[in-house]
C-alpha cells in the first residue's frame, strides 16, 4: 500500500495563453510519517518523438510530511517555445505531473494539451511564421491519466533488518569440538565418504 495517495487535481486557469504560468491546485494524504521531502515535477512534452524536447517546468520539495491531508497550488513557468520546434507548437502534446520520494517516483498523471490559435480565421488559415502570442493552449483536464508505481517508502527499515539478518562469525576461540566442526563444513564438502549400506539394502 502506498504512503501517499493522490485524492485530486484541479487545473487552474484554463484554457488559457500558451505563454502564460500553469497552475494546478494538489491534493493529497499521507498514511504514515515521511522523514524526506516530496519531489513533485511538472514536464511539459514538446515532441511526441523526441524526448529531448521535453522540458522541466518546475521541481518543488514538500515535506516532511506528517500523517494528515494536504492542498497546495504548484505554479510554473509556460514552455520556453524556442526550445521546440514550431511544427510542433500547434497540435496535442502531454503534460505530466510527477511525484517522487528518496528519487522513486510512485505516481504520475498525464493529460492532453490542445495548442491552436485562438482566432477561428488564423485557425483556417494558420500564418506562415507562428504567432506564439496568438497560441491557446487546453489542458483536457477531464482526462487524465494516472499511473502509479510500487516503490520502498521506508529504505532505512530494510537496512535495519539487513543488520539484524548478518550471519553469525564464529568467535577467535570456539570451544572445544566447535572448530572442529566449521573445519569439516568448509574443508571436507564434496570429500565425504559414503556412509556404508544397511543390510536390507545391499547393491546389486
Amino acid at each position: 500500500m502506498s504512503a501517499v495517495n493522490l485524492t485530486n487535481v484541479s487545473v487552474l486557469d484554463n484554457p488559457a495563453p500558451f505563454l502564460s504560468p500553469f497552475q494546478f491546485e494538489i491534493s493529497y494524504e499521507c498514511l504514515i510519517p515521511l522523514k524526506d521531502d516530496l519531489e513533485w515535477k511538472l514536464i511539459y512534452v514538446g515532441s511526441a518523438e523526441d524526448e529531448t524536447y521535453d522540458q522541466l517546468l518546475e521541481s518543488v520539495l514538500v515535506g516532511p510530511v506528517n500523517v494528515g491531508n494536504y492542498r497546495f497550488v504548484l505554479q510554473a513557468d509556460p514552455p520556453d517555445p524556442s526550445k521546440i520546434r514550431e511544427e510542433d507548437i500547434i497540435g496535442v502534446t502531454v503534460l505530466l505531473l510527477t511525484c517522487s520520494y528518496l528519487g522513486q517516483e510512485f505516481v504520475r498523471v498525464g493529460y492532453y494539451v490542445n495548442n491552436d490559435y485562438d482566432d477561428e480565421q488564423l485557425r483556417e488559415e494558420p500564418p506562415q511564421k507562428l504567432m506564439i502570442n496568438r497560441v491557446q493552449r487546453n489542458i483536457l483536464a477531464d482526462k487524465p491519466r494516472v499511473t502509479k508505481f510500487p516503490i520502498n517508502f521506508h529504505p532505512e527499515n530494510e537496512e535495519e533488518q539487513e543488520e539484524d539478518h548478518q550471519p553469525a562469525v564464529p568467535s577467535s576461540s570456539p570451544g572445544p569440538g566447535h572448530a572442529n566442526e566449521i573445519t569439516n563444513e568448509e574443508e571436507g564438502a564434496g570429500e565425504q565418504q559414503p556412509a556404508p549400506p544397511s543390510p536390507n539394502h545391499q547393491p546389486c
